[in-house]
């Protein structure tokens, strides 16, 4: 998480996708975790499917984009390494939103927002920095990446909360209540109908 300063020769960047991948998950769970110390209706089977798709879908979306960038900027990385990079990222964002999640200040989460999510960002762009060639292809591709990552960190923060809540009530309709059976009352007519055949029934005995 801490930058490196070394631009004269690229970076080394770990080959394995192990350790990004249990930093997604970790992100699912605190996501979970943040769903339900909010004031925001909890939906079983919808919340789960909702944190892996944002998590895994800013993981490969923005690792395909910044590849694909890399490639035009003529940057010295795979996608394999993209991924390793982008995910060990994420260890800034769960921490910031743990300590959040449980300690509701705006000051602390800026806080962590600047410090603790922008050494992650730092450490990323550094290694991008020692990779590419050129001043004006740098700035295009650690800027690009700088945004999208500190952008989805107060996005996770302040609008993913209310923007599930809004999927939710558009997928499933909003809260009704539980059905409930009431009893019927059996008419007169009946009791009348079921005195007469017992009579009937009687007297052909």
């Amino acid at each position: 998480m801490i930058p490196v300063k070394m631009i004269n020769f690229p970076q080394k960047i770990a080959g394995e996708l192990y350790g990004p991948l249990m930093l997604v998950f970790t992100l699912v769970a605190i996501l979970l975790h943040g769903m339900k110390t909010s004031d925001t209706i909890i939906r079983e089977g919808t919340l789960m499917g909702t944190a892996i798709g944002t998590c895994f879908g800013y993981w490969l979306g923005v690792s395909s984009f910044i590849y694909f960038l890399a490639y035009l900027c003529n940057a010295q990385i795979t996608m394999v390494q993209m991924l390793s990079l982008l995910g060990y990222g994420l260890f800034g964002h769960c921490i910031t939103l743990f300590v959040t999640y449980n300690i509701h200040f705006h000051s602390l989460f800026y806080i962590f927002w600047l410090g603790v999510g922008g050494l992650s960002t730092l450490r990323m762009v550094a290694v991008l920095v020692s990779r590419t060639v050129g001043h004006t292809q740098r700035l295009i591709l650690c800027g690009t990446l700088a945004a999208l990552h500190m952008l989805f960190l107060l996005y996770l923060h302040f609008a993913y909360h209310k923007v599930v809540e809004g999927i939710l009530d558009t997928l499933e309709g909003p809260n009704m209540p539980p059905f409930q059976r009431v009893a019927r009352d059996i008419p007169v007519v009946s009791n009348a109908v079921l005195n007469t055949t017992a009579k009937a029934i009687a007297l052909t005995l």
